[in-house]
């Protein structure tokens, strides 16, 4: 049976929205790149079916837009909570390792986020210029924490949140 890579990089947005396309957008990019050991998904919100595919990983990455993000990017250690979006139809990365954790029975693997600053988010825009650079600025960032999937290194690099 062949084992699941061992980095998951899931970046997720609705391409419609706007600015909302920058985590499907890295992640194309990131794809591009062609890194073993890494898969790439995306969807348009996380669900709870989610959690199944951070199984057998050592690390996933969460990459999304925000608006209330520092620009160019945040990067963030996620920890698995139950919050508002734990019982709704689209979930937060915390609720998505909660569940994770609840149906394992053990803590999910390391999570990080990577929050991209978005602008504009209407249905049917495009990307920003602002946004356009801040893609630029966090891809450079991804590559790295690409060509180094370890825990320690990562951790160094992430700002709690609060």
């Amino acid at each position: 049976m062949p084992t699941n890579p061992t980095l998951l990089i899931f970046g997720y947005g609705n391409p419609s929205r706007g600015d909302d396309a920058l985590g499907p957008m890295l992640l194309e990019r990131l794809e591009a790149e062609a890194v073993s050991g890494i898969e790439c998904l995306t969807d348009f919100q996380l669900q709870v079916e989610h959690a199944l595919d951070l199984e057998g990983r050592d690390l996933a990455l969460f990459i999304d837009a925000h608006l209330t993000c520092t620009p160019p990017y945040e990067f963030t250690l996620l920890q698995p909570e139950i919050d508002r979006s734990y019982t709704t139809h689209a979930m937060s990365p915390a609720a998505v390792l909660q569940v994770y954790q609840q149906i394992n029975h053990r803590p999910p693997p390391p999570s990080f986020m990577l929050s991209v600053r978005g602008e504009r988010f209407e249905l049917g825009e495009g990307l920003s210029l602002s946004a356009l650079a801040n893609l630029e600025a966090a891809l450079q960032f991804a590559k790295l924490l690409c060509a180094r999937p370890e825990l320690s290194y990562w951790q160094s690099l992430c700002r709690k949140r609060p």
